[in-house]
This record gives C-alpha cells, structure tokens and sequence, in this order.
C-alpha cells in the first residue's frame, strides 16, 4: 500500500514538472530576434488573418503577447547573472538597436570666457582631492565650503597691514570681500547664461544702446541725481532740466508701534460698515453722476439737433441759389459743406 502512494506521488510530481516545463517552452515556426540590452523581440511569422477577423481575437492576441514576452524572458535567463541585496540581477549588453528619440538631442552648451580662455592659453583642468591636511586643527578637511581646511574668514589673529588704519576691523573687512567675490561670481555665472540665450542685459542706469533718446537720458541723469546719501535733496538742477514725470509716490505705512487707537477705530469703522444691511450711501457722489449723465444726454441732444439741420440746410440750396461763382449752391468746391450766402448780401 506504502509503495502504490510514492508512485503516485512520484508520478504526479513528474506530471507537474511536465506542465510547469510545458508553460515556459513555445514553439515558433522561425525563431525570434532579441536585443536583450533594449528588452525587444522581434517576431516575424506568419499571422493568419481568420485568427485577428474570428471573435476570440483579444484571446488570440493575449495569448501571442504572452509567448513572445516567455520567449523573451528565457533569453534574459541566458544572461550572466549577480545577486545585489539578496536579488538575482541579469546583466544586460550594449543594446544594438537604434530607438529613435522622443525630443532632439541636447544642444552643447557654448563656452563660457574662462574656458575659451582655457582653450586658447592650453590651460587643462587638473583634478583635486576633496580633502586636504590641516595644519593648524592636525586633521583632514574639506578643500572648500563649510567647515573647510585653511579658512581665513575663521582665524582668531589677523596681522594689521602698515599703510591701513590701526582702527579699523580687520575681520569685517575680509567678510566684506568674501561677500564681493560671491556676489561677482554669481553676477558672472548670469552674464554667462544670458549670453548663451542671447539675451541683452541691460545696464544699470543708461542703457548701452547706439543711441539715447530724450527720455532715456533724462531718466539716466534722474537716476544719477538720487543715488546719493541725500537721494538727490541736496543736488542742482541743470540748465532746462525739467523735473521727472511718473516717478511714484512713496507709500506710508502706520507706525508698528505706539498708540494703537487709530487702528482700532479704523477696525471699528470697517466692522460697522460689514455688520450694518443697508448700503453706505454718498450723496454728494450721486448728484454729481447724474449731473454729468444728464450733461452727457443734453450734448447727444444737441450734436444730433445740428448734424439734422445742416443737412436741411445743404438739401434746400441744392439746385436753386447761386453762388458767387454762378454755381448751383454747392459752394467752391461743389461739396456744400461751407454754408451759403444769401442773395443780396456780400
């Protein structure tokens, strides 16, 4: 009884091994193209045209996706293989097809002036460690940025030069060139920028142009005039110099601190204009509108009154006086827009 159930067993085994087999081995008439390294299979048998026009076309489709992409799979198996992080990774070739690009390619971006400069000189880019020795802290630091080795904006003696002031701050000093330089580099890297885009940075002031109309001088010599400790209060008018248009007024702010009762009854003021129904009502604003609505239809009133008469005017001379040239009426020019004289007057 024992050795009639091992059979079985093994003979079921053999049976699930035959069909797990049978799930991973596709059979095709010509054997399929791979390019492992784009994951692509290229299959080119024959289809048969009754399998896509029968009703189980999905199934037959699913079914083709599925053998193709087995077939696929079992190419990338061949493939040398590692283990990263407890994971068989397949390492996948050079891919050997061309797949065309969604966009096109990146344009290189042009040189900026200390690589031309670079270039002309054949100066080459030597490359640094990240980490240098330091003397003064007996450690390995950064070569640059924070916490590096070397720093001078850090030291705790700075020796006084002979000709500078015994007074001054030596150390607001050097902070004071450090900002500079940052603060010229990154001027430098948007000049850069600009130039690559070819974009036309406008100076400060008057701009560099071929030449300068009336305004933009004027608005370069107003610029000049307040770019002083007084904002221009103590300086002189030119000879002609008309004052600036369109300058702008300087918003006024409430202090933010000291008494506070203004503020509050502005609040207080808002708050009953919310709360309250009825509309706030101004009267002098309203008759004031309907004085100029009304002054507005009166003038309507009067073009349209004289635009009427005119053309009676010119439909009645029309063929029946003449005028000083023994015309028909029309006057000199025959239009009848000057009015006519009448017979008898000169």
């Amino acid at each position: 009884m024992a050795s009639c159930s091992i059979e079985d067993v093994l003979a079921k085994a053999e049976r699930d091994e035959a069909e797990r087999l049978k799930g991973i081995t596709v059979n095709k008439e010509l054997d399929l193209e791979f390019d492992p390294g784009n994951l692509l299979a290229f299959d080119k048998n024959r289809i048969d045209s009754l399998d896509l026009k029968d009703i189980k076309r999905e199934d037959f489709l699913r079914s083709l996706a599925r053998d193709n992409t087995q077939l696929l799979i079992n190419e990338i198996w061949k493939l040398p293989t590692e283990r990263v992080d407890e994971v068989i990774v397949a390492k996948l070739p050079d891919p050997t097809t061309l797949v065309p690009r969604q966009k096109p390619a990146p344009k290189p971006k042009p040189p900026t002036k200390w690589e031309q400069f670079a270039k002309l000189k054949g100066i080459q880019k030597k490359k640094k460690t990240n980490l240098v020795w330091d003397e003064v802290h007996k450690e390995w630091k950064r070569r640059w940025g924070y916490k590096r080795a070397k720093d001078d904006t850090k030291e705790w003696l700075i020796e006084v030069p002979e000709n500078s002031d015994p007074n001054e701050d030596q150390f607001a000093k050097k902070n004071k060139a450090k900002k500079e330089r940052v603060a010229k580099n990154e001027y430098n890297r948007l000049k850069n920028i600009a130039r690559a885009q070819k974009i036309k940075v406008p100076g400060m002031g008057l701009a560099p142009t071929a030449q300068q109309s009336k305004a933009e001088l004027a608005q370069a010599v107003n610029i000049a005039k307040i770019s002083t400790a007084s904002v221009g209060k103590f300086q002189d008018n030119l000879p002609k110099e008309k004052t600036p248009k369109n300058t702008g007024k300087k918003r006024k702010f409430q202090p933010l601190i000291g008494d506070f009762s203004s503020e509050k009854q502005k609040q207080l003021d808002l708050l009953k204009v919310m709360d309250s129904k009825r509309p706030r009502f101004d009267m002098t604003k309203a008759v004031n509108k309907q004085m100029r609505e009304e002054d507005m239809e009166s003038r309507q009133k009067n073009k349209k009154a004289f635009g009427k008469k005119g053309r009676r005017g010119n439909m009645s001379g029309k063929g029946k006086g003449k005028g000083k040239a023994g015309g028909k009426g029309k006057g000199p020019k025959g239009k009848g827009r000057k009015p006519q004289m009448k017979q008898g007057k000169r």
